[in-house]
């Protein structure tokens, strides 16, 4: 005999025996378990995930179409169940304890795993391959994700992928969140690695780069303090590249430039260093075929360290989808196929010409 569960017409979990034989009899569910699955309803882990996004209960009962006595009664049964307070009550409404963020985080993972089963069934009921949404840092190995992408199309042409693109620290929010199954991307702090799984696929080099035809390029002996004066297109300050970049500037013992635009998108990047004077730090593998093209070109000094490397980021405790394993196993492989770093060799040879000051 085996203990499975079913629901009840209140959507309650509760033991059943099924008349099926088993080698071996599984483990007997632990009393606290077991009162869980006994009490605990799908309607009740939705309350928890409402209450750990807006702090007012009768907001969280209108989303969940229940009366507020109705809501203030579950909260409280929950309370029982679990054996603790879960939220502090204050005048502005509802704060989790940390046992209580602990549960919430517990509920939004089983809204977040629930919403994804039932869109993924919905999706292969309709004929569909499934789907799959993942975070990319458009800026490092854009090599490495398109050949990923086209070994995973290639085996699953029905899959829906979607690529979110953004800059590390916001790919490790929105994994966080998650509104993302994986990401490819660079830990934005140290902590967050107590949090998410973190395989690396490769370092990238940095290399400042500039449009075709910039003064710059007929300067002999670049050197940072030449360079500061000028316009600069750089990452945000929480991002890893304008993080390495500020740290290339203190151990040079030069000042930050002054004249400088924010932007997180490396296309808008590309874009403005090709159509202003300005110089650009950015990973080598973003300019490479715009380098080919003549369209931008290497400024031929070597600049700092190897930028850390990026790799394939996941929550911690949570097992990836058959799709999202599938694609890891193509970023793997197309990590190891990779070269970095071919063109900023090649270009750092030098150039030998004058030229002429900042704008």
């Amino acid at each position: 005999m085996y203990t499975g569960t079913r629901y009840d017409s209140n959507h309650t979990l509760s033991i059943c025996d099924n008349q099926m034989e088993f080698p071996e009899t599984p483990d007997p569910l632990t009393p606290g378990v077991a009162r869980l699955v006994n009490r605990l309803r799908l309607k009740h882990l939705e309350l928890l995930a409402l209450l750990g996004d807006t702090p007012v209960l009768h907001v969280a009962a209108k989303q969940l179409n229940v009366s507020q006595p109705a809501t203030t009664k579950m909260l409280a049964d929950l309370e029982a169940t679990f054996g603790f307070v879960l939220f502090e009550r204050h005048a502005r409404g509802l704060r989790a304890t940390p046992l209580g963020q602990q549960v919430v985080d517990y509920a939004r993972a089983v809204r977040r795993m629930t919403a994804a089963f039932v869109e993924d069934l919905d999706n292969r009921r309709r004929g569909g391959g499934g789907r799959l949404v993942v975070g990319a840092i458009m800026g490092s190995a854009p090599d490495v994700l398109a050949q990923a992408v086209a070994q995973l199309k290639a085996r699953r042409p029905l899959l829906h992928l979607r690529i979110v693109g953004e800059t590390s620290d916001q790919i490790v929010e929105l994994l966080e969140q998650g509104e993302i199954e994986l990401a490819v991307g660079r830990p934005a702090r140290a902590e967050d690695l107590r949090h998410f799984s973190f395989t690396p696929l490769a370092n990238e080099q940095m290399v400042l780069a500039v449009r075709g035809g910039h003064p710059l390029l007929r300067r002999p002996g670049l050197d940072l303090p030449t360079l500061v004066p000028w316009p600069w297109v750089l990452q945000p300050p929480s991002s890893p590249s304008r993080q390495l970049f500020e740290t290339e500037l203190a151990l040079a013992g030069v000042a930050s430039p002054v004249n400088v635009v924010e932007c997180s998108s490396v296309f808008a990047v590309l874009q403005l260093i090709q159509e202003t004077n300005s110089v650009a730090a950015v990973s080598e593998s973003v300019v490479r075929d715009h380098v080919r093209a003549g369209l931008i070109a290497v400024l031929p000094l070597r600049f700092g360290q190897v930028l850390r490397s990026f790799g394939i980021l996941s929550r911690r405790g949570e097992a990836l989808s058959e799709a999202a394993q599938d694609f890891a196993g193509c970023l793997r492989d197309a990590a190891q196929l990779g070269e970095v770093g071919d063109v900023a060799r090649t270009l750092l040879r030098g150039h030998s010409q004058d030229a002429s000051s900042p704008p």
